[in-house]
């Protein structure tokens, strides 16, 4: 444990901002899985719409600073081929 004021605090913010970035890729991944719930159910409009609220998502987490970039970039990409392949 650390027993200088600088360490402790840093110890708390550090805590505080993984519990974010936790709740932040839990979120990912289910609006990522709504979208691919919806292409398989076969409603199109429904899947076209959690598609484009899970890249919007994926793109709010690059600006928090959860994910890179090219993290992001990747997973819209892969996530839009799924989901296109189902429908199609």
């Amino acid at each position: 444990m650390a027993n200088i004021k600088s360490n402790i605090k840093r110890n708390r913010q550090n805590i505080r901002l993984n519990e974010r970035n936790v709740a932040i890729r839990s979120e990912l991944k289910t609006r990522a899985k709504q979208a691919v719930d919806a292409a398989e159910a076969g409603d199109t409009a429904k899947a076209e719409e959690l598609l484009r609220l899970a890249q919007k998502r994926i793109d709010m987490a690059v600006t928090k600073g959860v994910l890179h970039k090219r993290t992001a970039s990747r997973r819209k990409s892969r996530l839009t081929a799924q989901v296109r392949s189902i429908l199609a």
